[in-house]
């Protein structure tokens, strides 16, 4: 039993070792395969020829109800709702080409949390989207928005591993501060 429990324990340092350069790395990738994609198509929706454009399936994602109340007239669009659809637009391309690169994982991950929940938001108060609830048996908006900030949150706490943007610029800076 000794011999069982020793090798268990030498695994179990060997993956500690290795988990600093691991866990970030597949979750970069898995983030990649999952959401990069979805996030990259869900901006170019809501442009119009232009990242100054916003299209009428813009108006619809993210103001729902006012946009039904003037039949998705682009041009009913006010300064705050131009201003909210263009930084939406920028997070949706700008935040995962981060993550994809490593650089400013951190923050990237962080504002990429806030999008999900803002989003979520938007589904559940503008579009009916029923939120469902966590430990149902059942796959609904919830269990789905906290898997993806969970991978988030990995990012967030561990960083963007030693594959990344923000290794190599962190290894040129450290002589500079030390």
């Amino acid at each position: 039993m000794h011999a069982v429990v020793s090798m268990y324990t030498s695994l179990a340092d060997r993956l500690d070792k290795s988990s600093d350069f691991i866990v970030p790395t597949l979750a970069r990738l898995v983030f990649a395969a999952v959401l990069l994609v979805y996030y990259w198509n869900s901006a170019g929706l809501k442009i119009d020829g232009s990242i100054f454009s916003p299209s009428a399936g813009a108006f619809g994602q993210i103001f729902p109800r006012a946009a039904e109340e003037v039949l998705y007239d682009v041009s009913q669009l006010n300064i705050l709702q131009r201003l909210v659809i263009f930084g939406g637009t920028v997070a949706e391309y700008v935040l995962p080409a981060l993550i994809l690169l490593g650089l400013l994982t951190r923050l990237a991950a962080l504002g990429t949390i806030g999008f999900i929940w803002v989003q979520t938001i938007v589904d559940v108060t503008g579009h009916g989207v029923k939120l469902g609830s966590l430990f149902d048996n059942s796959i609904g908006l919830i269990d789905q928005r906290v898997m993806w900030s969970f991978l988030l949150l990995v990012l967030l706490f561990k960083g963007a591993g030693a594959l990344s943007l923000d290794a190599i610029l962190r290894r040129v800076m450290a002589p500079a501060t030390a």
